[in-house]
């Protein structure tokens, strides 16, 4: 199956949760429900986001960690893991392998601080000296 065939049919297993979208990112898709990254395609291969909560459970099933080389050549770990391979024939196989990347997705939003307060603050102009001390100032000067 080609890469963009391969994230359809990824898409259309993901479907029952809501909307799903795909946007490239590191030399695959991320993968979206309700615009959460809930999963990873890498090289024809669906990655779904865990967290500790069902970790073991992806684990027992056999799926495996997207891993890749880090700058000094040590191996990184990452918290998506492959989507059982019966997962992968209908969207009602995926549907708890699905709802349980949804879920570590939205742990995972609740764990970081809004970015909207960082951007704001960066955007805020600087504070103006007050018109008296200006004022003063201009008027030491000979």
């Amino acid at each position: 199956m080609n890469d963009s065939g391969f994230v359809s049919h990824c898409l259309e297993l993901l479907s029952p949760l809501g909307g799903t979208s795909s946007r490239r990112m590191f030399g695959g898709h991320a993968l979206y429900i309700d615009g959460l990254c809930t999963a990873l395609v890498i090289q024809d291969t669906l990655y779904l986001k865990v967290d500790d909560t069902h970790r073991a459970v992806f684990e027992r099933a056999g799926c495996t960690p997207f891993t890749y080389a880090g700058k000094t050549a040590d191996v990184r770990v990452t918290s998506y893991y492959t989507a059982p391979e019966e997962a992968m024939e209908s969207p009602a196989e995926m549907l708890p392998w699905a709802r349980r990347g949804l879920a570590a997705a939205v742990a995972a939003r609740a764990k970081t601080p809004p970015a909207k307060k960082k951007a704001a603050a960066a955007k805020a102009p600087a504070k103006k000296a007050p018109a008296k001390k200006v004022a003063a100032r201009k008027a030491a000067k000979p």
